[in-house]
């Protein structure tokens, strides 16, 4: 009879159970408009589309690039204006993104190759680059960039 009681308790609790671990759709739609987000952010910062990345990057933005070098979203911002950071393409090769906090907070990992100008000697300037961003919800600007980290990895 115990037995049957406690066969009884789980199957009526496994409703609950899957329930409960049902992804929030809050969290499922932030999760896709993040993603949206960061590759017209990836062809912003190639077309130099400075009215969208001051839109995308939080004015606290702390952007670590992959020699180690940070800079906040103003010095960023110029060192694109001033041909200190270049892109000729970004080519996204794998974008992983979880929502949390009701879709106020998502953060993004992922794979990146970048393209830039050809070296003095000609040869092509191509990096592979591992990354993880943050990015919050403000209520007035929308979805803003506070944390960019990214790491040089060895070519294919």
């Amino acid at each position: 009879m115990r037995k049957i009681s406690l066969l009884l308790a789980f199957l009526l609790v496994l409703p609950l159970l899957t329930f409960a671990q049902a992804p929030n759709k809050k969290n499922v739609a932030a999760a896709q408009e993040v993603e949206k987000l960061e590759r017209q952010r990836f062809a912003a910062q190639v077309s130099k589309d400075f009215a969208f990345l001051e839109k995308v990057f939080a004015d606290d933005l702390i952007y670590t690039h992959a020699s180690g070098k940070q800079n906040g979203k103003t010095d960023y911002l110029q060192s694109i204006r001033d041909g200190k950071s270049v892109y000729d393409k970004i080519e996204v090769e794998a974008i992983n993104v979880r929502a949390y906090n009701d879709g106020q907070t998502a953060v993004v990992n992922g794979q990146i190759v970048i393209y830039q100008p050809n070296k003095p000697d000609g040869s092509p300037n191509v990096a592979h680059i591992k990354y993880v961003t943050t990015q919050i919800k403000d209520p007035k600007k929308g979805w803003q960039v506070v944390l960019w980290q990214s790491q040089k990895q060895p070519e294919k």
